[in-house]
């Protein structure tokens, strides 16, 4: 019989990749196993206890990173390769996904599957809204949602997919199989011990009492979502080990009781208790389930499915009496699955038939450590009449009784301060609005009901447009279809491999960093006494194991593999142990003793330029007589903008396999990196061999965003130092906080802009940003070159500085560097508008591109699209009728105001490095006709390979299903650029058509002979005349060789364009938003496949989505990342996209400079985000508007500039607009006149 241990997880025994580690905890998911159990008694006592019984017969999905292996005893798990293979016949979940094109790199899409599985195992027929519900929690930074709701859309009643025949599994062996054990569970408490975990499952509540006074310091759990994350993440240094009880099998706790009031066990789930109160809410009167109501709008935005599906409550509701009035409020910076930053409930009882207060209650969290309560506000009011002089009284109360310091953790203390209030004020107007109904009372105005409004959003709407192929292509010509990625089947069904995903080999040792504590310090000594003591613990490596060089060089030498005497960020590499388990790798690290003399660090942009602590020389761009023009007018405009980083948050986080081979130093690398030949090169200068022993291999990678192209390098070289030290192969995957700590994300900004506003714009800026390992220069050069966006500029000065700080290097991210810069530009282009007054579509439109012109880098702009795009989107967006109710519902609205905005975008297709500009293949033709593709680019879910294949198919004249790409290897195709700078199909895609060239006129002949033959006919031919039958193409982008000292040259191949607009709405008292509405119109040339382009359009949109609205980093003063994992990092969930996407591919475009006139997509969209920032801004200067109407003295500008901030999540957007309700009839006011007055 297996014991497990309770620290063991499923995917911990190898056996179950399909249950991979995406987060590691609660904050977000894990992918997802699906669970089918029974209760353990099948006597039914009550109506409540049978509803009880019946939760437990369901099939649920929970995080498979949270569930040891020892909490599903008496249990069927059912992970992704359980319902579905391509060897057999996909499960209908799993088909859908892949046909949708809802999975691109796949990380995350077993997860996605099983908890659908889940679904429709219990409901055949879900609605729109169940596949949302039980979607919340799963995250994916791919795909942007939509094509997974609407692949899933299939399964609902409305849905028109009558191709879809769900294959019924009820009769499956294996459930029947398991018929009986969840008919009888043996009566005795079950214990599993592991090293520092002891877990006890006591089977009735007189056992668990027992236990509990036998082991007064066990923890209780049922879903172990909170204590199974604590102990994941807690040092334990040392031997004492963390008891367990888990109330999850004692019946007496799953029940509930209904008399006066609703009474929970301690084991029902939040799923369950929301089951029960929907029916309660359904059967009742609607003034006795005021709480029930209050509570059901919490759990909808707690947590996710598989969390609510096992985790548990001791909250009581009650039936309330009339005259009772109960609301309960949250805000967080991501709607779905996200800690509050501070909610309350308030409930307040009226004398019969009064507005007088007779009891009122005011509970906050996110004030204090703990829940506490409005006390003495509350004592003030009672007897006091509902109405402006109670709201007038109530706010400095609230002020005095809800403290908050300014070092409180979890900052954003003004916003947490002014939420208070602004929930207080919603629940004011609610009561006041049932009062109305309920006494005759006077109705308060219509304009302040969406005070009132629960947020609401109905089911995701979404359009694609894209030309089809001509009506006389070949049905077996590819290109230009949306043919699915090729391994999207795979993915759902878990049979994907990824590196971690390598069954483990001989010998196997595992690898855990240790890194530094301190932002900027002096290493005096790293004691590893008490870590090489502990079991299983081989050694640790430093700097002093590495044969070869320390430092990492491919353009500079800025970094080192170990810091040797000094450590330069939090996070920096110090060394690393190496154990035979990960646990046991870990345990040791944590026991490493550093000691340090620490030195004082450089946090922030602003602290780099008051140290003058810099990289390099400034670099500078100018064209025409700035100061000339500056010197003839006196109506200039300046300004400044911070641009925040981006953490890269791919699913899969780095990884390495490294193998010795035994003899002459190989060594053989499997890593998650887009660049394998930067890997191969770093790896034999460390080890002090010739790069042609080391081999670097990659299948696929779990996501990338740039975020692999250099810092996967940092784990490559400690793991392979620690290969060639042991003998052994030896392997490490990253834990999230690791990453995130370790190795950097998008660059932050600083910039400052100085316009001269007339006929012609003239223009001077100056960019400040932080560091980026290797790529500092080419970052920045790119946020010079796209500081224009797609606007002319006659006369332009731009200088960009490195700054230096002691921050984890960044690296490259999307855009890399161009989003910044485009931002910057839609600033000034803002503040111009906000001068003269006119439209910000018109003035937007005067200013752009026409065919001809030059960039600012004097590169003339040929086969422009950017007016047709422009167009395009207008008259797809229906722009100009919806500014008119855009208009109308905010003078309609005074508490929720909507903004509408319209942006270009231009972006520059090449590396910034030409040398780069280059890439190889390889193709090799078999005697039965099959064809095998290498090339340099790496497969990270953007659809690079499936692209390929639709190349080399089309050129060869064979179906798809003879081509076959494996994966990239440097003793295949060598020299190979990083996958990066979306310029990879272009590069990868001509080298591949220069050999399959080469390959058909060695064929030609053949075919001449044997003009009725087959492709086999004509290869077999080939073979037996003594033919080769392989063939290596090779591409270089020509004419790349602009002068930064002259400004002249040519520095892109060419640009892709595309427009955007949105339609967003703010909560004026929290700074919640949503969006409304999204339209793009995209050029990609003649798409090579439609299905892939979009799908990358609607990810790098949502991506960016995250970037200017949710995402943000904060640091201690210390340089410590408080922000560290998706419990306090958020990334977009389903329920943050457009509630209507439509993307539109523009037609009859053309593109002489790439494969099949073709243009890249992924970067270039994630320049369209800012549209939706800019349509808050909007939304933020209706109210600015409405502000001045109500106090003379309030200055418009001042809210505009609060605004004015990249990261416009809802505590900032709440500072922009810096409002609360006035002593005076509902009217608004500024921030410091009311709140701060009484702070």
């Amino acid at each position: 019989m297996f014991h497990p241990p309770p620290h063991l997880y499923l995917r911990i025994q190898g056996e179950y990749v399909g249950a991979i580690f995406e987060i590691g905890i609660s904050g977000a998911k894990t992918r997802v196993r699906s669970i089918k159990g029974r209760d353990p008694k099948r006597k039914v006592i009550t109506k409540w206890r049978s509803e009880a019984r019946e939760a437990y017969k369901w099939h649920f999905s929970l995080n498979a990173c949270l569930a040891p292996v020892c909490s599903v005893h008496h249990m069927a798990v059912t992970t992704v390769e359980g319902i579905g293979s391509t060897d057999t016949q996909l499960h209908p979940v799993q088909e859908r996904i892949s046909k949708a094109h809802g999975s691109q790199c796949g990380f995350c899409t077993p997860g996605i599957v099983m908890s659908m599985y889940a679904l429709v195992r219990n409901n055949l027929e879900p609605t729109i809204a169940d596949i949302e519900d039980t979607l919340q929690g799963n995250l994916c930074r791919c795909t942007g949602y939509r094509p997974i709701l609407e692949g899933y859309r299939t399964f609902t009643r409305v849905s028109l997919a009558d191709d879809f025949n769900c294959n019924s599994f009820t009769n499956s062996p294996l459930l029947k199989a398991l018929a009986d054990l969840f008919d009888e569970l043996p009566q005795k408490t079950l214990l599993f011990k592991g090293e520092r975990v002891t877990w006890i499952q006591p089977y009735s509540l007189d056992k668990l009492l027992s236990l509990k006074a036998r082991y007064p310091e066990a923890r209780l759990v049922v879903g172990n979502t909170e204590v199974g994350k604590k102990l994941r993440t807690k040092q334990h240094r040392n031997n004492n080990n963390t008891c367990i009880l888990t109330q999850r099998l004692i019946m007496s706790l799953r029940l509930l009781k209904a008399l006066s009031r609703i009474l929970f066990g301690a084991a029902c789930t939040l799923t369950y208790m929301e089951r029960v109160l929907r029916r309660t809410v359904a059967e009742l009167p609607a003034w006795r389930t005021e709480v029930f109501k209050a509570v059901l709008e919490q759990l909808r935005w707690f947590a996710g499915q598989q969390i609510r599906n096992v985790a548990v409550t001791l909250y009581i509701p009650f039936f309330f009496l009339k005259g009772e009035y109960f609301s309960a409020f949250k805000q967080a910076q991501r709607r779905e699955d996200d800690i509050a930053i501070v909610n309350c409930g308030m409930r307040v009882a009226f004398k019969e038939g009064s507005d007088i207060v007779e009891e009122l209650s005011l509970s906050y969290g996110g004030m204090a450590a703990t829940t506490i309560s409005a006390e003495k506000t509350s004592q003030q009011l009672a007897g006091k009449k509902w109405n402006e002089k109670l709201l007038h009284e109530a706010l400095p109360l609230l002020v005095a009784d809800l403290p908050l310091s300014p070092s409180a953790p979890g900052g954003m203390v003004q916003f947490r301060r002014t939420l208070t209030l602004s929930f207080f004020f919603k629940f004011y107007l609610t009561v006041l609005q049932k009062l109305a109904k309920d006494l005759k009372n006077n109705s308060i105005p219509l304009e302040h009901l969406s005070a009132t409004e629960l947020f609401h959003r109905d089911p995701p709407l979404a359009l694609q447009l894209f030309q089809e192929v001509p009506p006389g292509q070949d049905p077996a010509d590819v290109v230009g279809r949306p043919l699915a990625h090729l391994s999207a089947a795979k993915q759902a069904t878990g049979e994907a491999v990824y590196c971690d995903d390598m069954p483990h080999f001989e010998k196997e040792l595992y690898l855990t960093l240790v890194t530094s504590a301190k932002a900027h310090a002096r290493i005096i000594s790293v004691d590893t006494d008490e870590a090489l003591k502990m079991a299983g613990v081989v050694c640790f490596i430093s700097s002093k194991d590495i044969p070869g060089s320390n430092q990492i060089k491919i353009i500079k030498s800025d970094e080192t593999v170990f810091a040797d005497r000094e450590v330069t960020c939090v996070g920096h590499i110090i060394g690393a142990v190496v154990a035979d388990t990960q646990h046991h790798a870990q345990m040791a690290a944590k026991a490493i003793k550093v000691t340090y003399e620490e030195l004082k660090p450089i946090i922030t942009i602003q602290d780099a330029i008051a140290h003058e602590s810099y990289y390099d020389v400034p670099k500078k761009i100018e064209r025409g007589n700035i100061d000339l023009g500056f010197a003839e007018s006196d109506n200039i405009i300046e300004g400044e903008i911070h641009v925040g980083g981006q953490e890269h948050f791919y699913l899969e986080t780095h990884c390495t396999v490294a193998v010795p081979k035994g003899e002459d130093g190989e060594m053989e690398l499997f890593v998650s990196t887009q660049a394998p030949s930067n890997t191969q090169l770093l790896v034999a200068e460390a080890l002090g061999v010739p790069s042609n022993r080391i081999v670097c291999r990659v299948k696929r990678l779990g996501g990338g965003f740039g975020g692999k192209e250099s810092r996967s390098t940092l784990l490559a070289l400690a793991v392979a130092v620690a290969a060639y030290k042991t003998k052994c192969p030896v392997r490490c995957m990253l834990n999230r906080d690791e990453d995130m700590l370790v190795t950097g994300g998008r660059h932050p900004f600083l910039g400052h802009y100085k316009v001269r506003d007339r006929d012609n714009l003239k223009y001077s800026k100056r960019v400040v940003m932080v560091r980026s390992a290797w790529h500092e220069s080419m970052v920045l050069e790119r946020s010079l070159f796209h500081l224009d966006n797609s606007y002319m500029i006659p006369n332009f000065r731009g200088i960009g500085y490195l700054c230096k700080t002691n921050l984890a290097s960044n690296t490259a991210f999307r855009g890399f560097g161009a989003p910044q810069g485009m931002i910057i530009a839609e600033c000034w282009m803002n503040d111009i508008i906000m001068k003269c007054g006119l439209p910000a579509e018109q003035v937007r439109h005067l200013n752009l591109y026409q065919e001809g012109d030059t960039t600012h880098f004097n590169q003339r702009l040929d086969e422009l699209s950017i007016g047709k795009c422009w167009e395009e989107c207008l008259r797809n967006s229906h722009y100009h009728s919806r500014r008119k109710a855009v208009d109308e519902f905010n003078r309609q609205h005074r508490w929720k105001k909507r903004g509408l905005a319209i942006i270009p975008t231009k972006f520059g297709v090449s590396f910034g490095a030409s040398f780069l500009n280059q890439a190889g293949a390889l193709v090799l033709i078999y005697t039965d006709g099959s064809v095998l593709v290498t090339h340099g680019g790496t497969e990270m879910g953007q659809g690079l390979h499936t692209k390929m294949v639709q190349v080399a198919s089309r050129v060869l004249g064979i179906p798809v299903c003879k081509i076959h790409i494996s994966e990239t290897s440097t003793n295949t195709v060598p020299n190979t650029s990083p996958t990066a700078a979306s310029v990879s199909s272009d590069l990868n895609g001509m080298a591949i058509y220069n050999a399959c060239q080469t390959l058909l006129e060695r064929l030609k002949p053949f075919k001449e002979a044997n003009p009725h033959g087959t492709w086999e006919n004509w290869v077999n031919a080939a073979y037996m005349n003594t033919v080769s039958l392989s063939a290596v193409g090779f591409h270089r982008t020509p004419d790349l060789n602009y002068n930064w000292e002259t400004n002249s040259g040519q520095a892109y191949n060419y640009f892709s364009y595309g427009v955007a607009t949105s339609e967003v709405e703010i909560d004026c008292l929290t700074g919640d938003h949503k969006n409304l509405r999204t339209d793009i119109v995209m050029d990609v040339g003649t798409s090579l496949n439609p299905a892939l382009d979009i799908g990358q359009v609607e990810g790098a949109f949502v991506q960016g989505l995250g970037l200017f609205t949710i995402e943000e980093l904060r640091y201690s003063p210390d340089g410590v990342l408080y922000t560290r994992g998706p419990g306090t990092y958020k990334i977009p969930g389903f329920g943050d996209i457009p509630a209507e996407l439509n993307v539109s591919l523009l037609r009859d475009s053309v593109n002489s400079k790439a494969i099949y006139s073709s243009k890249v997509t992924t970067f270039c969209i994630s320049l369209l985000c800012p549209e939706g920032y800019l349509s808050r801004n909007s939304a933020v200067t209706r109210l600015a508007d409405c502000f001045s109407r109500c106090n003379n003295s309030f200055k418009k500008k001042t809210i505009i500039n609060w605004s004015l901030h990249s990261m416009t999540v809802c505590g900032t957007l709440k500072c922009a607009i810096g409002c609360c309700v006035s002593p005076t009839k509902y009217a608004v006011n500024s921030l410091y006149s009311i709140i701060c007055e009484a702070l």
